[in-house]
C-alpha cells in the first residue's frame, strides 16, 4: 500500500522537489535566525575605525614579558594535561553505562542525563565554582577542566563503543568467552584507537579552554592575558596570544599526526 501511494506522491513524481524543500527550509531557518539577531548593518559600517584603532594598539608585541608568557603557558599545559586525564578516567564508566549495545535502558537514561547535565554548564561557570571552593589559581582550573572534559569525552567514548562490530562480539559469545574476555578481545581493540584520538583532541581543546578559564582567575596564561587587557597593556597581551598561538599550532600538528596513526590502526 505504501509503495502504491508513493507512486502518486509529489516527491516520487518530481525527485527534485526534495532538494527544493530542503533549500526553502534552510532559507526560512536562517532568515528567522537573522531576524532574531537584530543586526544593525548601518552601525557595522561605521564601526571599522574603532576596530582598526583597537587592533593597532595590540602591536608591536612587547617581548619583555616573554618569560611571564612562557611560565603562564607551562601552567596552562599542566592544567590541560591533568584536567584531560581526570576527565578521561571519569568518562569511561559513564560511557559504558550509556552505550546502547552494553548497558540496560534505565542505566543508559541515567548516564545520558548525567552527560547532558555536565555539558550544559559552561566552562567559565565551572571555573567560578572551583575558584570559590579552592581559591584563585591552577587547582581551580584543573578541576573545572576535568569536569568539563567528562561531558564531551563520555559522549565520544560512548559513540566509539556503540560503533563496535557486533559480529566480533557474537563470535566470542559463540565460543563461550566471558564478559571480561569479550571486553578485552572484542570491544577494547576496536574502541582504543578512536578513544585515544578523541582524548588527544580534547587535550588540545583544553589548552584553549584553560586560557579562557584564566579570565575568572583559574590560573594559566589566561589570567595574565586578562590582567594585561584590564590594565590597557595591549602590547603585552599580544605577546601572550602569540605564544599561545605557537604552542597550540605545534600541539595541533603533533596530535593530528598521532590521530592519523591511530586511525590507520
Amino acid at each position: 500500500m505504501i509503495k502504491y501511494l508513493s507512486k502518486f506522491s509529489i516527491t516520487g513524481r518530481y525527485p527534485g522537489i526534495n532538494s527544493l524543500i530542503i533549500l526553502l527550509s534552510l532559507v526560512i531557518g536562517y532568515g528567522w535566525a537573522l531576524q532574531g539577531l537584530k543586526i544593525d548593518f548601518a552601525t557595522l559600517q561605521t564601526s571599522w575605525p574603532y576596530i582598526t584603532d583597537f587592533v593597532s594598539r595590540l602591536f608591536p608585541p612587547n617581548w619583555t614579558v616573554l618569560d611571564i608568557a612562557i611560565k603562564g603557558l607551562l601552567e596552562t599545559v599542566q592544567m590541560s594535561l591533568w584536567g584531560t586525564t581526570i576527565g578521561a578516567i571519569a568518562s569511561l564508566p559513564i560511557a559504558i553505562a550509556s552505550a546502547s549495545n552494553i548497558a540496560p535502558q534505565w542505566l543508559q537514561w541515567l548516564a545520558n542525563l548525567l552527560q547532558n547535565a555536565v555539558r550544559s554548564v559552561p566552562s567559565i561557570i565551572l571555573g567560578l565554582i572551583f575558584v570559590a571552593a579552592t581559591g584563585l589559581g591552577a587547582p581551580a582550573g584543573t578541576l573545572a577542566l576535568g569536569i568539563y572534559t567528562i561531558g564531551y569525552l563520555a559522549k565520544f567514548y560512548q559513540q566509539a563503543i556503540e560503533a563496535v562490530d557486533s559480529r566480533s562480539i557474537e563470535s566470542l559469545e559463540v565460543i563461550g568467552a566471558s564478559k571480561m574476555q569479550i571486553a578485552q578481545y572484542g570491544i577494547l581493540p576496536q574502541v582504543m584507537p578512536l578513544a585515544l584520538g578523541y582524548t588527544f583532541w580534547m587535550f588540545e581543546y583544553n589548552i584553549r579552554a584553560a586560557s579562557v578559564l584564566g579570565v575568572v582567575g583559574a590560573g594559566g596564561i589566561g589570567f595574565q592575558l586578562k590582567s594585561y587587557i584590564d590594565g590597557f597593556e595591549y602590547t603585552k597581551a599580544t605577546t601572550m596570544m602569540l605564544v599561545l598561538l605557537v604552542v597550540v599550532t605545534v600541539i595541533d600538528a603533533v596530535s593530528s599526526q598521532l590521530r592519523r596513526r591511530l586511525d590507520a590502526m
